[in-house]
């Protein structure tokens, strides 16, 4: 099996038979050369075509090489087993791994860790498909490609990702099965029935195992890397945030357990930039240090909103909240604390899925109420940046006042000129220059949200007022199929913060009075759809939304039900099956019980099993070796009337050989008579004669 083939003589077609014209002659020449291969080629063919699928999932994560060479080598082993040639030699073998090494060094600068790693197998699975001359060749391309499935998980833990894979691997057990099966020609529709009903009698299996196998974190998640996957980095420059988005993917969901705030009270806070050096928006340096705000400068009021987030893995240590909240959200096995800036951080990054409940308040009031020294790097600007804007900044001044007191009147002021100036926002606005604000007030009048913000707060310093830029995420839309609001990446936003005498740290949205819209639930920025999406929703927009409704609400309830499933939620588990106080002990104890369960109930199957057999077959064998204790040889397909006969030769017409012989004919009558036919004997008493019968003895020759 899967040995290099010999060439195949074509089957010719049948005398007579008409095959049709265009596709179906096409069509019927295909069928006949598939049905004309020997079975080491159409085995190894199905293999080939299993492991591409196997790769194939892989591709938008591996080097465009890496899928070239893997695609090269596939279709080169199978146009050998088509041709019948011989598999090529350990020159070539050698020659194909140094490439690949050489070029996995050259994309990743080494051949450890996750990235390489995953490089390597994929590339190893395919060079090990030129070796594949015998069935424990293919046991190992079999392991092999087992292990490439699980290398999948590492970027994506989807329910799309799960579907991919559940095909690879029905795909391959039907080929492992397949190999086991004997000599011939065994079509492999049957070998999938067998995979599937195997799949299918483990999977009770796998879900106890999934249910209380105990879960130790972080060996049980997926490994974290330094890859940001949200867009919001600890920095900012101009245009960063234009390009994120165009990503429609989901960053977090939410479940209110109340009526939800107005959609444009939804502000997600996250990284906070503080320090400007004329290009860069940075957190605040470390020559400024920010004075730990007190637990009295966060003050809220109002109803609290509570609700649950599940956040998409975004490799950082941030955690998304609504504005403002002043209790720490509880995470399993992850600390979290709450900065200065009201950003709330994990003391690692968030590698996978997670789920936690919070509490915000919309109406609070943060940082201190008096000027003090540490809001010092909130004023600070680069020199020789934006001079138009300074300009302008000392004109408002004169306009409007200075001090304090009139930076109420600064700010409205701006925001008017936002309103009335002829600004927009849109998602093209430009390369900019050195002075981005200045690009931005004089000459374009126009940017995404991270340009209005950054030139609104360089503004705002150059008229003496502490500012600075919160990233993050504004709005959402809710599912109308689960009713969770879904927060997407191209929700990514920029806003500012003021701080004003009396109140502190003061919200302003520059990109509000620039678009109202943009924060409100009349217009929402939305990404590029592919042809089908795009086909679909101009033939008919509802159909195209429920559609994307119900997808999102599956992909929701497989994040909640299967991903998030914690240790936590283990113990709940233990907990609604009677446990007080559930521990690690408990879970093992319940494990152990189960298996103990199952495997009695294997053993139960297997006995009844037994027991559900021809008890007339097992009857007939029973007879058989008696016989063959005797001293007669039969088969296992000699019927009841020949044994009959051979006893008879065999033993003349000794009582005990007639007794044997009329027991056999009248086993094979209450088999084969007909219905109600008269003196046919039940089968019972048939084995009731059994017991008593004298069978003849040994030749003692």
């Amino acid at each position: 099996m899967l040995s290099t083939p010999r060439r195949a003589p074509h089957a010719a077609p049948e005398g007579g038979r008409a095959l049709g014209a265009g596709p179906s002659r096409r069509q019927g020449r295909v069928e006949a050369r598939l049905a004309s291969l020997p079975r080491e080629t159409r085995d190894t063919l199905f293999l080939l075509a299993v492991v591409g699928w196997v790769v194939a999932l892989q591709v938008a994560h591996i080097p465009w090489w890496c899928s070239t060479l893997t695609a090269g080598v596939l279709v080169w082993r199978g146009t050998l087993a088509l041709r019948g040639l011989p598999l090529p030699g350990w020159p070539w073998r050698l020659g194909l791994l140094g490439l690949t090494l050489a070029a996995t060094w050259a994309t990743h600068r080494t051949l450890l860790g996750q990235e390489a790693g995953v490089t390597l197998i994929v590339v190893l699975l395919s060079l090990k498909t030129l070796e594949m001359r015998a069935r424990r060749d293919a046991f190992v391309v079999f392991f092999l490609a087992f292990f490439t499935l699980l290398t999948h998980f590492f970027y994506s833990q989807s329910l799309l990702t799960a579907a991919g894979i559940l095909i690879a691997l029905l795909g391959l057990l039907t080929a492992l099965v397949n190999a086991h099966m004997p000599v011939g020609r065994p079509p492999l529709a049957q070998a999938a029935r067998i995979a599937a009903g195997m799949a299918a009698m483990g999977a009770p299996i796998m879900l106890v195992l999934f249910l209380l196998f105990p879960r130790f974190s972080p060996l049980w998640g997926v490994p974290a890397d330094d890859r940001g996957r949200s867009g919001l980095s600890s920095t900012l420059r101009v245009g960063q945030i234009a390009e994120l988005v165009l990503d429609d993917s989901i960053a977090l969901r939410l479940r209110f357990e109340d009526r939800p705030p107005p959609q444009g009270q939804l502000y997600f806070r996250g990284p906070v930039l503080s320090a400007f050096d004329g290009v860069e928006w940075r957190p605040a340096r470390a020559e400024f240090p920010t004075r730990q705000v007190l637990p009295g400068e966060l003050s809220v009021s109002g109803d609290p909103v509570r609700y649950e987030v599940t956040m998409e893995p975004h490799r950082r240590p941030w955690l998304f909240l609504l504005e403002a909240a002043a209790q720490a959200p509880e995470l399993p096995d992850v600390r979290v604390r709450m900065t200065s800036e009201l950003q709330w951080l994990t003391d690692r990054p968030m590698g996978s899925l997670v789920r936690f409940s919070a509490t915000s308040h919309p109406t609070f009031r943060h940082g201190p109420l008096a000027l003090t020294p540490a809001l010092r790097e909130h004023v600070a600007l680069p020199p020789g940046y934006n001079p138009r804007t300074l300009a302008l900044a000392q004109q408002l001044r004169r306009e409007h006042g200075s001090g304090p007191e009139a930076t109420p009147v600064l700010v409205a002021a701006v925001l008017d000129r936002l309103r009335t100036g002829g600004y927009l926002y849109t998602l093209t606005p430009g390369v900019y220059g050195q002075h981005t604000a200045d690009e931005f007030w004089f000459d374009r009048r126009q940017g995404f949200c991270e340009h209005i913000a950054s030139s609104f707060v360089i503004l705002m310093r150059a008229l003496d007022i502490p500012a600075r830029i919160v990233t993050g995420y504004q709005g959402g839309e809710m599912n109308s199929v689960d009713g969770y609001w879904t927060v997407r990446q191209r929700d990514a936003h920029a806003w500012a913060e003021v701080w004003q005498a009396g109140q502190g740290w003061v919200r302003v949205d520059p990109t509000a009075a620039v678009a109202p819209a943009r924060v409100g639930s009349l217009q929402r920025l939305s990404a590029p759809e592919g042809a089908i999406a795009g086909t679909l929703r101009n033939l008919s927009p509802d159909i195209a939304a429920q559609l994307r409704a119900v997808w999102e609400a599956m992909n929701n309830r497989w994040n909640q039900w299967v991903l998030n499933y914690t240790q936590g939620q283990q113990l709940d588990l233990l907990k609604r099956l009677g446990f007080q106080s559930p521990s690690w002990a408990d879970l093992a104890y319940v494990l152990i019980g189960v298996v103990v369960l199952v495997s009695l109930l294997g053993a139960a199957w297997t006995l009844w099993e037994r027991q559900q057999h021809d008890p007339w077959l097992r009857l007939l064998q029973r007879a058989r070796a008696r016989l063959q204790a005797s001293g007669l040889d039969s088969s296992e397909h000699t019927p009841p009337r020949e044994l009959a006969l051979r006893v008879q030769q065999h033993w003349g017409a000794s009582q005990a050989a007639q007794r044997v012989a009329q027991w056999l004919l009248q086993l094979e009558a209450q088999r084969y008579a007909r219905p109600g036919t008269a003196d046919t004997p039940t089968l019972a008493t048939l084995q009731s004669e059994f017991r008593h019968l004298a069978w003849p003895r040994k030749d003692p020759r």
